[in-house]
């Protein structure tokens, strides 16, 4: 049986496939406008949830970056302190190897001597208890306001127990260093030794077996430096990794959520075109006058 089609049904068909020619155009004037694929997950699921699981990894390695970055602070902190500690304490061997020669210096060369070692102690001093962000960089994870107390020498941090980084999914990193084993502590540390040899001089004692004990501390010294630069390069490799990445998942969600900016326009000109072709057919096809109306 063939069903009457009457200007109703005409109407309404006509007014279906304009609805869906608009929405198709309002679709596309939407990415145009916000460059995006999709506005919600409905209209795209499969798509939504890789984007949501982009945005979970690019959150994870943003965080890694901020730990690198921090890590980055603490090592690169500690390896110029520590490099200063050494020219400091080399400055100490030779004024002690000059000392050493006491038959040769007055009373006055050897107190001058003895100032400037006393000088060189407070500055290592300072050197051991250098922070970042007001934590010290040598005491663990104390929160004591400084690794080494003034005129003790006592040792503030925690053996051991060091501040640590995660850095990737797999790899932690040790970012601080212990200042008593770089420094020593306490009647046995680098301070108290260039402020005892300080006080030899001034009695006028042969400081020349004390090269040794300085040479022992610039040799721990040296070895923490070197530690505190292995740290510095895995801390660097990490970085890079994790820019590269980075990198990798952007292009990722971008080429899930974005769109290409010249294929959407052209798509869109064209859906225009369909729009207001389908406006004109419609227009002509429901023209009808009284008779055909009655017919």
């Amino acid at each position: 049986m063939i069903g009457r089609i009457t200007s109703s049904t005409m109407t309404q068909q006509s007014l279906r496939t304009l609805q869906t020619n608009l929405v198709e155009r309002e679709r596309l004037q939407n990415q145009a406008a916000s460059q995006r694929a999709f506005r919600s997950p409905s209209e795209d699921p499969a798509a939504a949830a890789t984007t949501l699981g982009v945005h979970g990894d690019q959150s994870r390695v943003a965080q890694y970056a901020r730990n690198l970055s921090d890590g980055l602070a603490w090592v690169t902190t500690i390896d110029t302190a520590l490099g200063a500690s050494t020219d400091l304490l080399n400055r100490a061997r030779d004024l002690t190897s000059q000392g050493a020669n006491a038959g040769a210096l007055s009373p006055t060369a050897r107190e001058s001597i003895a100032q400037e070692l006393e000088t060189i102690s407070a500055e290592l001093l300072a050197q051991a208890n250098t922070t970042v962000l007001g934590r010290s960089v040598f005491a663990g994870t104390s929160d004591a306001a400084s690794a080494f107390e003034p005129g003790t020498f006592a040792f503030n941090g925690s053996p051991g127990d060091g501040v640590t980084r995660r850095i990737s999914d797999n790899e932690t990193v040790r970012v601080d260093y212990d200042g008593a084993q770089a420094f020593g502590a306490g009647a046995d540390s680098a301070f108290a030794l260039l402020r005892d040899i300080a006080a030899e001089l001034r009695g006028g004692a042969n400081v020349g077996a004390r090269l040794g004990d300085i040479d022992a501390r610039l040799t721990d010294v040296v070895a923490a430096r070197g530690a505190a630069g292995a740290r510095q390069s895995q801390i660097e490799r990490a970085s890079a990794q994790n820019l590269s990445v980075s990198v990798d998942l952007e292009a990722r969600r971008t080429e899930v959520e974005n769109v290409d900016s010249l294929e959407v326009l052209v798509r869109l000109q064209s859906a225009e075109l369909v729009f207001q072709s389908a406006l004109k057919v419609t227009a002509t096809s429901l023209q009808t006058n009284l008779l055909e109306f009655l017919r």
